[in-house]
């Protein structure tokens, strides 16, 4: 299921971590050739994807909510 990016944090080994409007988080890294997400690198690249669709498959799951 597609899930809006309504926001971001990062986590204890200061990766970018996208949060969702479902409530689930998701790592947003820019690997390549793995996964190119350039954006993710400044805070501008990462503004302008608020509100894009990522895929979440916590919620094709059904798992609960993350949390802080």
């Amino acid at each position: 299921m597609k899930q809006a990016i309504c926001g971001y944090h990062q986590d204890e080994e200061h990766h970018w971590v996208a949060q969702l409007a479902c409530g689930h988080f998701q790592h947003v890294r820019h690997n390549p050739p793995f996964t190119n997400r350039p954006w993710v690198i400044s805070k501008n690249g990462r503004q302008g994807m608020l509100g894009h669709l990522l895929k979440c498959k916590k919620c094709d799951e059904a798992a609960p909510k993350d949390k802080l």
